[in-house]
């Protein structure tokens, strides 16, 4: 394949049209091996959008499903938390239009930076990420319906503008990783929130109460309450991996408590495979 052939297969992969789509897959299908490397070589490109595409493009090419395609990039380890929160999601509706949930998030993210007034503190960007989401857009806590699953799924989140703690929290994170913004996830026992450690004294974000700030004596309070033994190590950032097991495991409970048993079993198995791969690097 010539570079020239490489760059025109490149431009088709987040081409819209069906039939370009159809055609796509079966000259790549032909390719073999080839087909597959350029697909993956997308894949782990910079653009977000075509990355997603491509993704989907490899799924149909070797016949994946989103429960598979999630349960590979467990054990590949390579985790983002973008893509992980788009896959757990594509696992309830398989449907999902990526490009549409990353243009979406993209247009926040312009929103906020067009009241961003630079330079800015960390705080400064966190107070404009919350006019944008909270009072601009709506979003909130779902009180009235806390163990829906779909407050967990972005689609969903971004559609009903209601979410849990942890999916309001990555919601947040990856508009703040749009702009640049240096906050963490905090899986705090409880109730998940967003960390800043830029300043001098950190200061935290709960997305569930539209963006309350919380210093870490208030938050060592809120852990008090429900906790025998709060600890400084409850306030500092969880990993992507286990921000996305949180996800999974809120789903396998709250599937069961509305009496899907078949998607509480398939996400308790996700938590299990995300054990199983942890041991193995011990």
């Amino acid at each position: 394949m010539t570079e020239n052939e490489r760059l025109a297969l490149f431009s088709l992969i987040d081409d819209p049209s069906p039939f370009v789509r159809k055609a796509l897959l079966n000259t790549l299908e032909k390719m073999g091996r080839e087909g597959l490397d350029l697909l993956q070589e997308a894949a782990d490109g910079p653009n977000r959008i075509l990355r997603w595409h491509a993704t989907r493009l490899l799924s149909e090419l070797q016949n994946s499903d989103p429960a598979k395609e999630f349960r590979t990039f467990i054990q590949e380890m390579n985790y983002e938390m973008e893509s992980g929160w788009l896959m757990i999601s594509r696992v309830a509706y398989p449907g999902l239009d990526i490009g549409d949930i990353c243009q979406k998030l993209d247009a926040i993210a312009s929103r906020c930076s067009e009241l961003l007034v630079k330079p800015t503190t960390a705080r400064e960007q966190c107070l404009v990420i919350n006019r944008v989401l909270f009072h601009e857009m709506g979003f909130r806590g779902n009180s009235e319906r806390y163990t829906d699953p779909d407050n967990s799924f972005i689609n969903r989140v971004l559609e009903t503008k209601r979410g849990l703690p942890i999916t309001l929290s990555v919601l947040y994170l990856l508009i703040g990783q749009r702009l640049g913004t240096p906050i963490e996830p905090i899986s705090s026992p409880g109730h998940f929130v967003i960390g800043c450690f830029d300043e001098q004294a950190p200061f935290y974000i709960d997305p569930f109460e539209r963006g309350k700030f919380l210093t870490a004596g208030q938050m060592l309070k809120r852990i008090e309450a429900i906790t025998l033994a709060p600890n400084i190590g409850h306030l500092a950032p969880a990993s992507t991996h286990e921000t996305l097991a949180r996800i999974c495991r809120n789903l396998a409970q709250h599937y069961s408590d509305s009496r899907d048993s078949s998607m509480a079993e398939l996400f308790q198995d996700f938590l299990q495979e995300f054990k199983k791969t942890y041991e193995k690097q011990v």
